[in-house]
């Protein structure tokens, strides 16, 4: 009997599901000794702080469990101590790299399996809504409603614009899919191109990693959906920002730390940049003080783009599957892999 343990608030009926895919599985789902949830899918929750009765079943539960639906994010450091029979963890987010490093996950020896493909709808989706609010100007339309002003102006079409992906995994290709149903050509970068057909990936053109230059002087739009890496940190700075097209927009929904924060300012003050969409910061949560909250060409989001209402859904489907491949012995889907950080 295989004991599995929910870690963040998931709804009954989701955790229903998990208890009725096998006759083999024990599921622990205790509400009262997590967080309660701020919002549709929150699995961080409100603060909360467990008494000394709580927090020894709580661990009792951990030690217990030889599979986590997510992990205790009010307690990583007694998470990593206490899973000692856990191995296989699925996160509930598609980004883990850092996060498992930074909190001594990667020491717990378990398989993790990352929640790729769950947010690519709701991503994809968000950067159509990012490009349309640049192409209709939408910038101009808040701020004379901001200042009671009625005074006509001209839009663009998006149809017939250039959009760049970098990154090009599930996400990245749901992004590539919904941009060309609007008529917008897509470009793409990957590490390697050798032998892919740039139509597997929904692209019209394909650029290894080391031509991004030249792929980002054709976007009007370009948005980052790759990992945090030792890589791709700081891949977008002063060089990259002086090839791309006078007037281009950036959106950035993988992590702020694939921008170098002096140079996107400087971009976006001197409008060698239209503007930005940021559903992500060099910090998080963005300083109050911090210049990014009052530009004008920047629309900021606090990293929830990809928070769907029907996120916990998907991710039960998921979880519901590789659960069937981890009893059968068969690989499971979304490994992460710790050498590459994703």
């Amino acid at each position: 009997m295989t004991d599995i343990l929910i870690c963040s608030y998931l709804e009954t009926d989701l955790v229903d599901r998990i208890r009725a895919a096998s006759n083999d599985v024990r599921v622990h789902y205790e509400p009262e000794l997590l967080p309660k949830p701020r919002y549709a899918a929150d699995h961080i929750g409100e603060p909360f702080q467990r008494t000394e009765s709580q927090r020894r079943a709580w661990r009792e539960l951990l030690g217990r469990a030889e599979v986590c639906f997510d992990v205790d994010h009010t307690d990583l450091e007694g998470f990593a101590s206490h899973a000692s029979r856990v191995r296989w963890i699925q996160a509930s987010s598609a980004g883990i790299g850092q996060f498992v490093v930074r909190h001594g996950l990667d020491r717990l020896g378990a398989t993790f399996t990352t929640a790729a493909g769950v947010h690519a709808v709701p991503l994809a989706e968000f950067v159509a809504w990012s490009m349309l609010a640049f192409a209709k100007d939408y910038p101009r339309a808040r701020a004379q409603q901001r200042e009671h002003v009625w005074r006509r102006f001209h839009t663009s079409d998006l149809a017939g614009s250039t959009l760049a992906v970098i990154g090009l995994g599930s996400i990245g290709r749901q992004v590539a899919a919904t941009a060309r149903a609007l008529g917008v050509r897509v470009i793409g970068s990957k590490r390697t191109v050798d032998g892919i057909d740039p139509g597997t990936l929904n692209v019209d053109a394909l650029f290894a990693t080391r031509d991004l230059k030249a792929m980002l002087a054709q976007a009007d739009y370009v948005c980052l959906v790759a990992p945090h890496t030792a890589e791709t940190e700081g891949m977008i700075g002063t060089n990259e920002f002086a090839v791309m097209k006078p007037g281009a927009v950036l959106i950035n929904i993988g992590r702020g730390a694939l921008v170098q924060e002096v140079p996107l300012l400087a971009a976006l003050r001197g409008q060698r940049l239209r503007g930005a969409v940021l559903d992500v910061a060099p910090s998080e949560p963005l300083p109050s003080e911090h210049p990014l909250w009052d530009m004008d060409n920047v629309i900021l989001f606090p990293h929830s783009a990809s928070t769907s209402s029907r996120e916990n859904e998907r991710l039960t489907e998921l979880f519901i599957d590789n659960l069937g491949r981890y009893l059968s012995g068969r690989p499971l889907r979304n490994v992460f892999d710790a050498a590459r950080q994703y």
